[in-house]
């Protein structure tokens, strides 16, 4: 099986080396293609205004200047000679991608990117880090496993999994749960005004380390449970049922002001 690797926090993260010992217990033919700088939050951007290069770090280990999903693209399309990928793996992440984080997730977006080309793709992101003692152990120790399972398995081509591991210690962890993707019931995301020493204004995004209270069934609850979540996701947002609902309301003639 040949296996491209990406990630979003870049080609020297710790995540990145944690899903290339994950990729060597299932296969000898492993290629890495990864940003050579951090690009987390850069969801699907592409690199359109500049060039993207390219660092060859060793015969199947490259980085670019360019975004997850620009990385997945070059791998399959240009920088592994011969047959592409039989399967994408994006991460393992910094910090869990749930809920209405997945629209934003360069993690997420490398394993949609590897759809979009043909490929079955899964994200991997790893709970944490916002905790004292964090590391990717759930997901070297878990990953392999579910990884092959998934694949014995098999899933639609239009969909990518999102994979998330609870953070805490291995023997807690005793399950592992197929979800839906849920959402926050308040806002995590903040700005912090700060000054720089010329009197200049700027601003830091964060995110708060809060927990909202996510319903049985969400990716979120099973994290906040300890229980490792598999999320099968698709990029068709459309809203069926306002489809339906507007409809019987708007269509035919334009209507005029």
């Amino acid at each position: 099986m040949r296996i491209l690797l990406t990630n979003d926090d870049g080609i020297h993260a710790d995540g990145l080396e944690a899903l290339e010992r994950i990729a060597a217990k299932l296969s000898d033919d492993v290629w890495v293609v990864a940003p050579e700088y951090e690009q987390s939050g850069a969801s699907r951007a592409l690199t359109l205004a500049d060039p993207i290069r390219v660092r060859q770090l060793s015969e199947r280990r490259f980085a670019t200047t360019g975004t997850p999903t620009d990385c997945v693209m070059l791998g399959v399309n240009d920088l592994i000679p011969g047959p592409k990928p039989d399967l994408v793996l994006s991460g393992v992440n910094r910090g869990a991608n749930l809920a209405e984080d997945v629209t934003m997730s360069g993690t997420v977006a490398g394993a949609i990117e590897g759809m979009a080309l043909g490929v079955p793709s899964i994200a991997l992101s790893q709970m944490g880090f916002y905790e004292e003692g964090t590391s990717f152990a759930p997901a070297e120790t878990f990953g392999p496993g579910i990884i092959k399972r998934l694949v014995e398995i098999g899933w639609p081509k239009d969909v990518v999994l999102n994979v998330n591991f609870p953070n805490g210690p291995i023997e807690n962890i005793k399950a592992v749960e197929v979800t839906r993707q849920g959402f926050r019931d308040f806002q995590i995301r903040h700005n912090e005004k700060r000054t720089d020493l010329r009197g200049r204004d700027y601003y830091w995004v964060g995110f708060q380390p809060l927990r909202s209270n996510p319903a049985e069934g969400t990716d979120l609850r099973a994290l906040y449970d300890g229980r490792i979540s598999v999320t099968p996701l698709h990029i068709d947002l459309t809203h069926a049922a306002t489809v339906h609902d507007l409809k019987g309301k708007l269509g035919g003639v334009p209507p005029k002001v």
